[in-house]
């Protein structure tokens, strides 16, 4: 019987020879991967792990460049900077945000509205950035913090540089402030060059101007540990660059004349260079503490100013929009001699009144028994209604509003501060479209006496009147005088910048009226006893704007007195001097102060004066 075979020694060798030489064929290539990728990082990608190694020690932090200051024509500072510290969190080194900012929160005191910004912030900038959480640290929370410092991983004080604004109310609405970065702010904003700015211009010049007061962010390594704290500063620095110095063209002394000319009243002095459009002097009272700002106001603060009955924060300057009253007469007698539908020296007969036909209801003059015989230049000194009730309805309202258009008003003043209205220069098409009903000739006459629907703003009305003082020729208002570059000291002046003239076709039209508005300072006009005593030839226009409508039928015949002060009328003027060559254009609106030429021509006087005689200090360009 054959052997039966149990093992195959010959195939169980070859089996495991091939199964050995497999697996150290599998060996070498796993073997070669890993001697391949190796020679990859250490040879191929040395230079770019060296700098992922570096960063893991190395840290580059964004440095905020110092905020460029602000200055009045002649130097003085209008916004600085001061040493300050600030609360600063890297979110990604905290390990538990809710946890730590309640703990600090017994340690610095954390406000409703610092925790809330800050949370804001979370959602818009990375985790590795620092963020600021409370500004303005007294001296007691910094001792306080500093004591339970490592109980805070990721949080830190912080040295910093804080505005402060030496002239407060004087200058607020001029100037304006900075405030910390919202999150809706941050949107809009270069995310690297406010990657540590805590603070941006919110209004005013601080707001127009923020690219250029901001300055460019500058860059600076640092040698941090294990736990991401620094242990080396400046392993290399890129230093930031300083934002602009501004140079603005008012005269904090002229300023100060102006806003002590009001006295206690509300309201709005605008003071313009008519041969350059550089605004001297823009007040707006009341005011308040920019200083407040700074840092994030207190919600109790803010409220209380919102709730003000006077508006401390409203800028009547660039933002109130009144009636201009008769201050518009000179500019529709202008229209009058441009269109040819008066003779300026022929007179007519004002009786005190004006009827139209199908109305019962007369347009009394604010003269009880009226000006008798009135021709251009009586009717613009003693500031006439009925002629310019007359006068307005020979031009038509088109007429009128196309020629007011031409001197800004109802236009953009285009001014380089922050939140300037344009006013109303009424029309038909205008009525239509924004109260959808049709324009009736009552209006017409009204506006002829700067009343209805007719609005400009004190700096409208400034700017409109050194253009009359320029004999056409215009300017855009500005703030900016000059520019100083910080590193280099340099100061640059700005240049002016002409606007389209308005141009009349009747010869010697410009001097008529500059001969008339120059007879309401004298002896007859509606303001000469502002003229009295003066050294220079003062060109004119009071004005009352109506706040309330009158009884019917009555103009100037209720007693002021029986009137609520909340209703009484808006008193103005509107003045440039000297006539013949002129150096300053003044618009003063005093709120519910009257009789133009008894309240605000007394105004624009003391503005003139200080500006004119000097006696409000220098002048003279930095």
């Amino acid at each position: 019987m054959a052997r039966i075979r149990i093992r195959n020694e010959w195939l169980e060798q070859h089996l495991f020879r091939t199964r050995a030489l497999a697996v150290a064929v599998i060996a070498l290539v796993l073997l070669c991967i890993v001697a391949g990728r190796l020679i990859y990082l250490q040879i191929v990608s040395y230079s770019h792990f060296v700098s992922l190694s570096e960063g893991n020690r190395l840290r580059a932090e964004p440095v905020t460049p110092p905020r460029g200051l602000i200055f009045d024509r002649n130097g003085v500072p209008l916004a600085e900077n001061r040493p300050s510290y600030e609360l600063d969190v890297v979110p990604e080194q905290v390990p538990d945000l809710s946890t730590m900012l309640a703990t600090l929160g017994k340690v610095v005191s954390l406000r409703p509205a610092d925790l809330k910004r800050f949370n804001d912030l979370l959602k818009n900038k990375r985790p590795f950035q620092p963020l600021p959480l409370r500004t303005e640290l007294s001296d007691d929370e910094i001792a306080s913090f500093a004591a339970q410092r490592q109980n805070f991983p990721g949080v830190d004080i912080t040295a910093t540089l804080s505005r402060y604004y030496p002239e407060g109310p004087l200058t607020a609405h001029v100037v304006g402030y900075t405030g910390l970065v919202s999150a809706d702010e941050l949107e809009q904003l270069d995310p690297e060059q406010y990657s540590s700015t805590s603070e941006t211009g919110k209004i005013g010049i601080e707001g127009y101007y923020e690219k250029l007061l901001h300055g460019s962010v500058g860059i600076r390594q640092v040698e941090t540990n294990a736990e991401g704290r620094v242990v080396v500063n400046n392993v290399s620095y890129t230093p930031p660059v300083p934002g602009s110095d501004l140079y603005l063209s008012i005269d904090v002394k002229l300023q100060e004349v102006a806003e002590h000319a009001l006295g206690g009243a509300n309201g709005a002095v605008v003071a313009i260079d008519p041969t350059t459009g550089e605004i001297l002097a823009l007040v707006s009272r009341p005011s308040y503490d920019p200083n407040l700002f700074v840092g994030g106001i207190d919600p109790d603060q803010y409220a209380e100013l919102q709730t003000d009955p006077s508006q401390p924060l409203f800028n009547r300057a660039l933002r109130g929009q009144y009636p201009p009253g008769s201050t518009v007469k000179p500019f529709l007698a202008m229209a009058a001699l441009n269109y040819n539908v008066v003779n300026p020296f022929a007179d007519l007969m004002c009786p005190g009144y004006l009827y139209l036909p199908s109305n019962p209801n007369p347009y009394r003059d604010w003269r009880a028994g009226g000006h008798g015989e009135t021709n251009m230049v009586k009717a613009i000194a003693e500031s006439c209604d009925v002629y310019f009730y007359t006068v307005a309805m020979k031009l038509g309202i088109d007429r009128v509003h196309d020629f007011l258009t031409e001197f800004g008003l109802g236009q953009p003043p285009g001014v380089d501060l922050v939140g300037a209205l344009t006013g109303v220069i009424p029309s038909p098409e205008w009525k239509r479209r924004t109260l959808h009903k049709p324009w009736y000739l009552g209006e017409t006459v009204i506006t002829g006496i700067g009343q209805g629907y007719l609005l400009v703003t004190p700096l409208q009305l400034a700017a409109a009147t050194a253009t009359l003082a320029m004999h056409g020729e215009r300017f855009q208002p500005h703030m900016l005088h000059a520019v100083g570059d910080p590193l280099s000291g340099v100061v640059s002046d700005t240049t002016p910048q002409a606007l389209p003239a308005v141009m009349v076709n009747t010869p010697g039209a410009w001097d008529l009226i500059v001969r008339a508005m120059s007879e309401v300072t004298r002896p007859g006009g509606t303001a000469s006893m502002s003229g009295i005593g003066a050294k220079y030839a003062i060109a004119g226009k009071t004005g009352t704007a109506q706040v309330h409508a009158k009884k019917l039928g009555v103009m100037g015949e209720e007693d002021e007195s029986d009137v609520p002060e909340a209703l009484r009328d808006h008193a103005w003027f509107i003045s440039f001097a000297p006539a013949q060559q002129p150096r300053i254009a003044v618009a003063v609106l005093v709120e519910h102060g009257g009789g133009g030429g008894a309240v605000a021509a007394p105004v624009a006087r003391q503005v003139m004066d200080a500006y004119l005689l000097n006696q409000s200090g220098s002048t003279t360009k930095p």
